[in-house]
């Protein structure tokens, strides 16, 4: 059982850039970067459960699996896009958007059913929060082609604060969970696949993205200073952590 639920998100993503193939098209890169993104979550998801002491996922976590599949799904597109090199709106575009769109209604679901169910876990936050940061990144990428390299920070924010994590010990002590940081982070999505999908005029949405990334940055300037204001408490004391998929700091659980 260990190996059925991380195998079943490798079939699902397959299956998916099948259909994709068939109706918008994806190229090699769109593989590439399809493939890439769902063997890494296979072979890292598998270990996690395994070093948690789990021999399955829970009903939450198939929730955040097809979350996964749809974001590795979006980074298919958005790779085939950059290759493109198009700026106005396409059937792939529009298809990008309605995975991204959807991942981020999945995201309020997952955590519900985890609290339904009574089956919360660190593994299932993490694996959540790991989506979230993918799926942000992925968009930030296609976003900044059309609005500039500053977009790209709001992708790379969080492992850039984790990088710094590994300099600082104090960066990685464990901290109250925060729901703000789960606003802060839904924001950010819904910001930028309104901007990947150019339904608002080029100002309001750069105005968008620079409210978007503000919040960030007093999401990530709170945390900081708290765990800086906390460093010597010997409750919150750096931890041995399990690898996030992507190197993801967990600031927030499920919502």
């Amino acid at each position: 059982m260990v190996q059925t639920g991380p195998l079943s998100g490798l079939v699902a993503q397959v299956g998916l850039l099948a259909a994709l193939a068939g109706t918008v098209g994806v190229g090699a890169a769109g593989w590439a970067a399809g493939v890439g993104w769902t063997l890494t979550l296979t072979v890292v998801l598998a270990g996690a459960v395994v070093r948690h002491g789990r021999d399955r996922l829970g009903p939450a976590d198939w929730v955040t699996l097809a979350r996964a599949t749809l974001a590795g799904g979006v980074a298919a597109l958005v790779a085939d896009s950059i290759i493109a090199g198009t700026s106005v709106p396409t059937a792939r575009t529009w298809m990008l958007v309605g995975l991204a769109a959807l991942a981020l209604v999945l995201d309020g679901v997952d955590g519900r059913v985890a609290r339904w169910t009574g089956t919360s876990s660190e593994l299932g936050a993490r694996f959540d929060m790991e989506v979230d940061a993918f799926l942000i990144l992925v968009l930030s990428v296609l976003v900044a082609g059309s609005f500039g390299a500053w977009v790209l920070a709001i992708g790379l924010a969080r492992y850039a604060f984790v990088s710094l994590g590994r300099l600082q010990p104090w960066l990685r002590a464990s901290s109250p969970p925060r729901y703000w940081c789960k606003v802060v982070a839904v924001v950010q999505g819904v910001v930028l696949t309104a901007a990947a999908a150019q339904v608002l005029p080029h100002l309001v949405a750069t105005l968008a993205l620079l409210v978007a990334l503000a919040l960030l940055v007093e999401s990530f300037g709170r945390q900081v200073c708290w765990l800086w204001l906390h460093r010597y408490d010997r409750r919150y004391e750096p931890v041995e952590r399990v690898e996030p998929l992507v190197v993801v700091p967990v600031l927030a659980e499920r919502s």
